[in-house]
């Protein structure tokens, strides 16, 4: 409860400042978009025969002009989303006996379980022209969040949410931007809480970005 507190007031202060200043152009996004990844961890890079998990997650986004260089343009991408989590332990002996009520705690981590993360992440992106309305689009983020069931691998509450993505962003009209990429995710917590193993995906992406300038 209190990182939760924590994390309520930073965003508070945030919200806060963002009002007081949103009369300043450069505070005001010049594009806002949605964007839908599905990642597992069952796939060639995070394939852990220890568990399964699994995310739908829905983003909205606010992109800000960075500026340019060396014709590659530079983005800071606000994302509000949420994630919808699937999870189960396969190895029962990943909770080991030297653990506080380990024989519960294999009963309840090896059940099936359908979790929510709701979070906001910061993206610095660069975007690179290939060819006539071809760009392709590479994006580093950061964020935090909080996860409301716990397993064995992450406790219940505050976590940080990480990805690296990779993909083309295709301008049909100078206004409407389609993007489809791929996304390598990680979610902990920093040791903020035990347990802190934490998650890994790697997925898909597809979005929409709608010019507002």
């Amino acid at each position: 409860m209190k990182n939760q507190i924590v994390v309520f007031i930073v965003l508070l202060i945030g919200f806060k400042g963002f009002s007081q200043d949103r009369k300043k152009s450069f505070l005001i996004p010049y594009k806002i978009g949605i964007l839908y990844n599905n990642g597992s961890n069952e796939n060639f890079i995070f394939d852990d025969p220890d568990y399964t998990y699994s995310t739908q997650t829905y983003k909205a986004q606010l992109f800000y002009q960075l500026g340019a260089w060396k014709k590659v343009d530079f983005e800071l991408v606000v994302q509000p989303q949420i994630h919808f989590l699937r999870h189960q332990l396969l190895n029962e002996w990943f909770v080991t006996p030297d653990q506080e009520n380990f024989q519960d705690k294999i009963a309840e981590f090896t059940k099936h379980k359908s979790m929510r993360l709701y979070g906001i992440e910061f993206g610095f992106s660069s975007v690179k022209k290939i060819i006539q309305k071809l760009y392709f689009q590479g994006s580093l983020s950061l964020g935090f969040s909080v996860i409301n069931t716990r397993t064995e691998r992450l406790a219940k509450g505050f976590t940080f949410i990480e990805n690296l993505s990779l993909g083309f962003l295709y301008k049909t009209t100078p206004k409407h931007h389609f993007y489809i990429g791929t996304s390598f995710g990680h979610v902990s917590n920093l040791d903020f809480q035990k347990p802190n193993d934490g998650y890994n995906t790697l997925g898909f992406d597809v979005g929409y970005a709608f010019v507002l300038k």
